[in-house]
């Protein structure tokens, strides 16, 4: 009888994973051209709610090109263009010893336009010292495509992804990014969380709300051009480099049916399926069946041609995925468009973030028995209020949020999960992706920075730094 796995295969990936656009700052400098998340404004004056489901508009886009006293965190970050010497020497080797490092190159610095006929070099040439230097540093580069950094003018001229030439723009991108750097990195995600299309939709597709006639149906529509996008960036690494590797990734968080009765088990499975088109169109290369009943019993329309359909079969390598909660879905909230709500029964962060360990464990099983794929785990962490106090952060609360999911990791690979890596989000303090401010922390280390960018900027280790530091080297083992 084959034997059940021990602990975590050897050459596991103990990661940490950050975005550009939340940490480089440096918004104009060397030629960048502003990107979608270069908008999104810092207020402490409007709910959590408010924040996370706000609709862009051309006109808020428009306003915010024009405002002086806004505060948009993301133009700044945390200086990490500036600092990446230092942070990655802090995070690598001979720092945390992180295996390896999750980030995005920001597209608006490779392509200031995004419909630019060649590539800003300046731009090539700071990726090129940045992937170098985590190599340097002992760690394995996964880098993303696309992490809500569009360039601001394909959303302005294009309408984003909602226009099909959007999709030679980013293919053009892509190739670019593989022609220059897949030599050092063999492991890409094309899209961070491709099935984020109602939550952190803008920063995603780039399409705002009063540029389209149908809400819903234009960002399905953007959605499947960027898939087929994804498929001729995989074609394309597959003749040229097999011996890289092209992931997928989602925004994992499953909702449970709200009680026992089938109409609420029907209406979770329904609401899960729509979450994992994405994987079944990216890792099977095909659009499944339910998703054209879906689209047939809410009236929305999506153009996919014969073409299309064949370039969709360049499936990806391998799945990918970020986890920090799960939800619930009964038959009136599915019918409502609500879909989902929070779990009452689960502890939550103060972002109403519930905590769920058994829930990643879930995930794992489900994705695996669907997908039979690698998988890596490319965010998971905890927000929370950090407080300096005396030089030091006594966060004794976040290796305990770790453990548990890590004891669920280990679980899954008792199972028989193929997971190949974990990425701790985010191991240095960064700006929120989806409230933009700094004190929703996330890191192993402090960066003393204020939600209205006062500050130092000094990093300093939270005593969790320890903790992940001794995961890592005894391959998690000791937790």
């Amino acid at each position: 009888m084959k034997k059940i796995p021990e602990g975590f295969p050897k050459e596991f990936l103990w990661g940490g994973a950050f975005a550009a656009n939340q940490m480089e700052g440096a918004y104009l400098e060397d030629r960048k051209g502003l990107c979608v998340s270069d908008i999104n404004e810092f207020r402490d004056d409007i709910s959590i709610e408010k924040k996370y489901n706000k609709e862009m508009t051309r006109k808020y886009v428009l306003e915010a090109l024009k405002s002086k006293n806004r505060i948009f965190p993301k133009r700044t970050g945390i200086d990490f263009y500036h600092t990446y010497k230092e942070d990655l020497k802090l995070l690598g080797k001979d720092g945390l010893g992180l295996k390896s490092y999750r980030t995005s190159i920001n597209w608006a610095r490779i392509f200031p336009n995004g419909d630019d006929k060649e590539p800003n070099e300046k731009g090539l040439k700071f990726y090129d010292n940045l992937i170098d230097e985590i190599i340097k540093n002992g760690m394995i580069p996964m880098i993303t495509m696309s992490h809500y950094e569009m360039p601001l003018n394909l959303t302005l001229k294009y309408k984003g992804w909602y226009s099909k030439e959007v999709i030679d723009f980013f293919s053009k991108y892509g190739k670019v990014l593989l022609d220059r750097y897949h030599d050092r990195v063999k492991h890409w995600i094309i899209v961070n969380q491709i099935n984020l299309i109602k939550h952190e939709s803008f920063n995603h597709l780039g399409v705002a709300e009063d540029a389209v006639e149908n809400v819903i149906e234009a960002k399905y529509q953007a959605v499947f051009n960027e898939m087929i996008s994804c498929a001729h960036i995989t074609k394309y690494s597959h003749d040229n480099y097999p011996d890289v590797k092209i992931g997928m990734m989602f925004s994992g968080g499953p909702a449970y049916p709200a009680s026992g009765k089938p109409e609420d088990v029907f209406a979770a499975m329904k609401h899960n399926q729509m979450e994992y088109l994405y994987g079944d169109v990216l890792l099977k290369g095909f659009v499944p069946g339910y998703a054209y009943r879906y689209f047939s019993d809410n009236n929305i329309n999506i153009v996919i041609t014969k073409e299309d359909e064949e370039i969709l079969r360049n499936h990806c390598d391998f799945l990918s995925f970020s986890y920090y909660y799960t939800m619930l879905c009964s038959k009136e909230s599915y019918e409502n468009r609500n879909e989902v709500f929070r779990n009452p029964g689960l502890p939550a962060n103060p972002w109403g973030w519930s905590i769920d360990p058994l829930g990643l464990r879930i995930l794992l099983n489900e994705f695996y028995d669907r997908y039979q794929c690698p998988i890596y785990i490319t965010e998971n962490g905890i927000g929370l209020y950090d407080k300096l106090e005396n030089g030091e952060v006594r966060d004794t609360y976040r290796p305990d949020y770790y453990r548990k999911h890590i004891e669920q990791m280990k679980e899954s690979i008792k199972d028989g999960v193929d997971l190949r890596g974990y990425y701790a989000w985010a191991p240095l303090d960064i700006v929120s992706c989806s409230s933009s401010e700094m004190s929703k922390r996330y890191g192993f280390i402090y960066v003393d920075l204020d939600d209205y960018g006062n500050g130092s900027g000094r990093r300093i280790k939270k005593n969790s730094f320890d903790w992940y530091k001794k995961v890592i080297e005894t391959n998690g083992e000791v937790l």
